[in-house]
């Protein structure tokens, strides 16, 4: 009956309406921004309007009705970002269908794996996706057609186009004020089943609620909704997803990319002048490390999220942007429907450095000793669990089991602590930490200091097992010609304590593998370091 005084809880000033479609409740949203520009393609400045998105999901909702899916059908969307994208989501929400978005890094194993998850009746699909997986997609037996993007006509597939515009004949254009979305039972029925990042093992299907989605809209805003943003997070991960739609919500202009080239992305800054950026991690190193001539003068505010973001890389982000004024992180997963950890554009102490912000409303926060699971006080570190309205309905086909704990916090597996001011700060990945004669041995900060090495462009850490301590760290390094093993151990030696030195070696890669989201995927370094050495 009593608050524990050891729990960090968001405020209760945010009303969400509960039982309405989210189809319903976005295009309300969108509408009043109907005259506006929504997207802007930053490669081919292709320009979509939010009446065109509304229109394209109100037919394309009646036109998925009319060849026969119900609700609670799945539908799968297998796409880069493009323009068509948003009128599939919101699109298919309407309908009362469940929406599974699918990663176009996925190859085929994958993509059976995640589809044998969800079971979609229907998948949308880009036409590069199409020709990339035509055959695995045909082959899965519960898959009844697949809805194709793009003016060019393919056989043996039905035509996105012809089911949302109305001059090739299919439909014919709904009238806003006509138009009503399926009814759901928005606190229980499933909106979206996105996949876990498999960082630790094979995906699972999170099933996110339409409840979750519409609390996630309703948050205040994290960007200024009058200023140009330019994103490249793809739009299947659920940064992209649901960080999008809340964008909607306030009109924003967003201007994007279909894929992250360094020299596209920092020209598009330029032509557009944005004044807000929305990135991962790697992005911004990518940035930092890259010598370049381009005006970035405009950039005011960058949100970055998804994985963890050092302190000396933000150091490094103001001096590549001179008149940046912050640099914004969050704190969620896809189990968490976007943050539940965050900055407002208006938080007059955005300043913190490291940190990714306070408790979003409806939310609460709890910090646990990682042995004996006893709630933390400030400055304490341990294990982040959270509960709430953004809080996933489940797994499919799992029970949450081990994931939530007696009192339905779910254990996310990150490591921090918050300070006397309630400010949140990611240490590491509880599965990741490196143990090293009882030390723990977080990965995330040997590679902060790895990225220091001006001859470095990226690292990984991991551990190894060694008889004599447990285990050791080993890193994979991105390196400039001439950079030697000895180098890069000196280097970290000079830096860290005597428990975090490179005891494991160094071995030199053309890439860190990483997930759509950004975050290392240290389960293939060690497939890598068992199956490959010789190449290394």
């Amino acid at each position: 009956m009593l608050r524990n005084p050891n729990y960090v809880y968001g405020p209760r000033n945010v009303v969400v309406p509960a039982n309405i479609n989210f189809g319903d409740y976005i295009l309300e949203q969108m509408w009043t921004h109907r005259q506006k520009i929504a997207m802007i393609n930053g490669a081919t400045d292709e320009r979509v309007t939010y009446s065109d998105i509304i229109q394209q999901s109100m037919n394309f909702a009646v036109s998925l009705n009319r060849i026969g899916v119900r609700k609670g059908d799945t539908i799968g969307l297998l796409s880069e970002n493009r323009q068509e994208f948003w009128g599939a989501v919101i699109g298919v929400a309407c309908s009362g269908a469940v929406l599974t978005t699918i990663s176009t890094g996925y190859v085929k194993g994958e993509i059976i794996h995640v589809t044998n998850i969800s079971k979609p009746k229907y998948i949308i699909c880009s036409p590069l996706m199409y020709k990339n997986h035509s055959k695995t997609l045909k082959s899965l037996n519960f898959v009844k057609d697949i809805i194709l993007f793009g003016a060019e006509k393919q056989n043996g597939v039905t035509m996105y186009n012809d089911l949302v515009f109305e001059s090739n004949g299919f439909v014919k254009n709904v009238e806003y004020e006509q138009f009503h979305s399926v009814e759901v039972q928005g606190q229980t029925d499933t909106l979206f089943i996105m996949y876990s990042s498999g960082t630790t093992g094979l995906p699972k299907g999170v099933m996110t609620t339409h409840l979750n989605v519409i609390t996630a809209c309703c948050l205040p805003a994290s960007h200024d909704p009058n200023s140009i943003t330019v994103t490249i997070t793809p739009w299947y991960h659920v940064m992209g997803l649901v960080g999008t739609l809340t964008a909607f919500i306030t009109g924003r202009t967003g201007v994007y990319l279909p894929k992250f080239e360094v020299d596209l992305y920092l020209k598009t800054i330029e032509k557009y002048r944005a004044v807000q950026l929305t990135v991962v991690p790697p992005v911004l190193v990518a940035v930092t490390k890259k010598e370049t001539h381009y005006d970035l003068s405009s950039v005011r505010m960058i949100y970055s999220g998804a994985a963890p973001l050092h302190k000396d890389t933000i150091k490094a982000v103001h001096e590549k942007f001179p008149n940046l004024q912050g640099i914004y992180q969050g704190y969620g997963s896809t189990e968490l429907t976007l943050a539940v950890l965050r900055f407002s554009v208006r938080d007059p102490n955005v300043h913190k450095l490291g940190s990714v912000g306070t408790v979003s409303p409806n939310t609460v926060i709890k910090v646990v000793d990682i042995e004996t699971r006893n709630p933390l006080g400030s400055n304490q570190t341990g294990e982040i669990c959270a509960k709430g309205g953004l809080l996933m309905k489940g797994y499919v086909g799992k029970s949450k089991g081990t994931d939530l704990d007696d009192e339905g916090f779910y254990k996310t597996g990150d490591i921090g602590y918050y300070d006397d001011d309630g400010y949140f700060f990611v240490v590491d990945r509880l599965k990741e930490l490196i143990k090293y004669k009882g030390y723990q041995v977080p990965p995330a900060e040997l590679e902060a200091v790895l990225l220091q090495h001006e001859g470095i462009k990226d690292a990984a850490v991991i551990g190894i097992e060694d008889k004599s301590a447990g285990e050791v760290p080993l890193a994979f390094v991105v390196a400039q010609p001439g950079v030697t093993e000895d180098d890069v151990k000196k280097f970290v030696a000079e830096r860290l304590s005597n428990p975090k030195h490179l005891r494991g070696g160094v071995r030199f890669v053309a890439q860190i593998p990483k997930s759509p989201s950004g975050k290392i995927l240290r389960k293939d370094l060690r497939k890598l370091l068992k199956t490959a050495k010789s190449k290394l």
